[in-house]
């Protein structure tokens, strides 16, 4: 079995790509409804090809995690996602921080921090 670090470590690197996807996802989505010619420019967009790899290594690092440690901990470590798009959304996107939004954000890193030291 796995170290502690080395699962945090592990889990962390998943949220990451995660959150980068999300990021992809966000700047190239088009102009988007359930019309037909809009769902074939979806396939045809590089960087929604790229976002959807960044998932897909997210998900395998994420099974890598889940397979090395205790669900009830690597979960709610995976929440880290929320603040890694937080940070990307500010940086990459221009998104407005509040401070609602960086108490929630503090929630998040205390509720991870709780359950690591529970480990």
């Amino acid at each position: 079995m796995y170290q502690e670090e080395s699962i945090i470590a592990i889990t962390l690197i998943a949220a990451a790509f995660a959150a980068f996807a999300q990021y992809l996802f966000k700047r190239y989505v088009p102009v988007f409804d359930l019309k037909k010619h809009h769902i074939k420019q979806l396939f045809r967009n590089k960087g929604l090809w790229i976002g959807g790899i960044a998932y897909l290594v997210s998900l395998v690092i994420y099974l890598k995690a889940l397979k090395t440690g205790e669900l009830s901990f690597v979960y709610p470590t995976f929440a880290s996602t929320f603040i890694f798009v937080s940070i990307i959304s500010r940086y990459l996107l221009g998104e407005k921080f509040n401070r609602k939004r960086v108490f929630g954000i503090l929630l998040i890193i205390i509720g991870i921090t709780i359950v690591a030291l529970t480990y």
